[in-house]
């Protein structure tokens, strides 16, 4: 048993000699024993300088009568010196004194000593609190969780400072996780219209006998143009990952033409939902410019929507034309419709109405919140008509471009 805990005690201890708060007691302590032990020794050094130079004897002189060789009498004088007992006295008690003073001395050194080390601990832990502080709110911060702050007080000093500073990076940090979960959840509702396409076109196909070469042609393009729409949107994800931003495109379009366009995608899709699907484009140009393949997948999260939530039997129209405002670019539903209370909250991102419905439909709540941003980004906006129980119409507005659009 005593072998087993005896290297874990070695490692604590080691823990504890390579931690900056024991360098900082090691060096609080030396600083306050060298400190006292200067005070201490110019007290003594003081003391014993001036006990030593204290006088304990005197010089006399005195005059004695003496005859010369010549024998006449002569006046004669000479110094002596003359100990004072109590000076020799007093001197023997300032040296015993004197040496009392240094065990005295010597014994608060080492009280000094050993209470330099208990101060210097303290005072360590004191100044090293904020920094554990941090190390703790460090060490419970995960990936997916970065709403813990440190929100260090006291006062402006150089420990807040850091403290504030940590509290800023992480602040950086959670916004870009939380810019990139949201592309990745755009990036994955988007690809379901495409892929939905796709499958219907060829399972319709596929499943018809009478399917000429005519008809395999047809859902080629179509398919190949969803497919074009989800490689230029995996080709979004691949420069959102490296560079962190999104992409942007400019580019001349025919607005009219793109409706018409996926129009013609989504009606296999609306076919198979046992749906009528209209296309009403005005004749002349409708120029827009803008990133190409956002404003498709704008109009296609419409289409979606309608398709998904129109009857059976009924009809999808998209229409395209031009006003006072600008391009715009309408779908319209049979479907049920959205109650007035409900209207300010389909644009707001995972609103999903019925909750447990959309759940078990897979629905994000995403669809519109990024019509709505594609709009506003191209300096447009989406305007929702609605009538409980006799459908709705949503309207992308965009600015109308004075550029031709590229054929």
């Amino acid at each position: 048993m005593a072998e087993s805990t005896t290297p874990a005690v070695e490692r604590h201890i080691r823990g504890i000699g390579g931690s900056i708060r024991f360098r900082l007691t090691v060096l609080y302590s030396v600083l306050l024993f060298g400190l006292g032990a200067i005070v201490v020794g110019g007290i003594y050094a003081g003391l014993a300088r001036s006990l030593e130079n204290q006088d304990v004897s005197h010089t006399e002189r005195a005059q004695i009568l003496f005859r010369g060789t010549n024998g006449e009498p002569m006046l004669g004088q000479f110094e002596f010196e003359v100990a004072d007992p109590l000076a020799v006295f007093e001197r023997e008690i300032n040296t015993k004194a004197l040496d009392q003073l240094r065990n005295y001395a010597f014994g608060a050194l080492g009280v000094l000593f050993v209470g330099s080390l208990g101060v210097g601990w303290f005072v360590a832990g004191i100044v090293l609190r904020p920094v554990g502080r941090i190390t703790g709110v460090a060490r419970d911060i995960q990936a997916t969780d970065l709403s813990r702050r440190i929100n260090l007080e006291g006062r402006d000093d150089e420990l807040k400072q850091l403290a504030d500073t940590f509290d800023d990076m992480l602040s950086r940090i959670d916004e870009a996780f939380a810019s990139q979960r949201d592309f990745i959840h755009e990036a994955s509702h988007e690809l379901r219209n495409p892929l939905a396409v796709i499958r219907t076109n060829i399972d319709v196909v596929l499943d018809d006998p009478n399917s000429d070469v005519d008809d395999y042609r047809a859902a080629s393009e179509v398919v190949g143009r969803s497919a074009s729409r989800m490689s230029t949107l995996v080709d979004d994800l691949l420069d959102y990952a490296r560079h962190g931003t999104r992409p942007t495109r400019e580019e001349d379009l025919d607005l009219g033409e793109v409706a018409c366009d996926l129009a013609e995608e989504f009606a296999t899709l609306a076919e198979a939902h046992d749906l009528t699907l209209q296309a009403s484009v005005a004749d002349e140009a409708l120029p827009v410019c803008g990133d190409g393949p956002a404003i498709r997948r704008a109009i296609a999260n419409l289409l979606a929507n309608a398709v998904r939530l129109a009857p059976a039997g009924s009809t999808v129209r998209v229409g395209a034309g031009e006003d006072e405002y600008g391009v715009w670019v309408s779908v319209t539903d049979e479907g049920p419709g959205i109650d007035p209370a409900d209207q300010l909250h389909v644009f707001k991102r995972f609103w999903r109405g019925d909750g447990s419905k959309a759940r078990e439909e897979g629905r994000s709540g995403l669809g519109l919140t990024i019509v709505q941003q594609i709009a506003q980004a191209h300096g447009g906006r989406v305007d929702l008509y609605s009538t409980v129980g006799s459908g709705s119409s949503f309207v992308i507005r965009l600015p109308r471009s004075h550029n031709q659009p590229a054929v």
